[in-house]
């Protein structure tokens, strides 16, 4: 997540993969949605940048935004794939 410190990624992260497993129905642990947010910021970014979105302003609720979009397109992929 770009433009925020590493424990600002963090709690965002982690808010962004709890509200993304509580949207889809998944029920995670506090690592693992530290995990999905935190990665899922890093796929948000890509994917909103590929609609010709950007969010890399750096502040924490673009960040927020761009990893709950992230995270919700990381869960769909893993249970399609299960």
């Amino acid at each position: 997540m770009q433009g925020l410190g590493w424990i600002a990624s963090i709690i965002v992260g982690g808010l962004a993969g709890w509200i993304a497993s509580s949207i889809m129905g998944t029920h995670t642990g506090v690592i693992a949605n530290i995990i999905v947010g935190i990665v899922g910021g890093m796929v948000g970014n890509w994917l909103l940048g590929l609609a010709g979105i950007n969010m890399r302003a750096g502040n924490a609720i673009a960040q927020g935004i761009a990893a709950l979009v992230g995270a919700m397109f990381m869960i769909w992929v893993v249970q399609g794939l299960a």
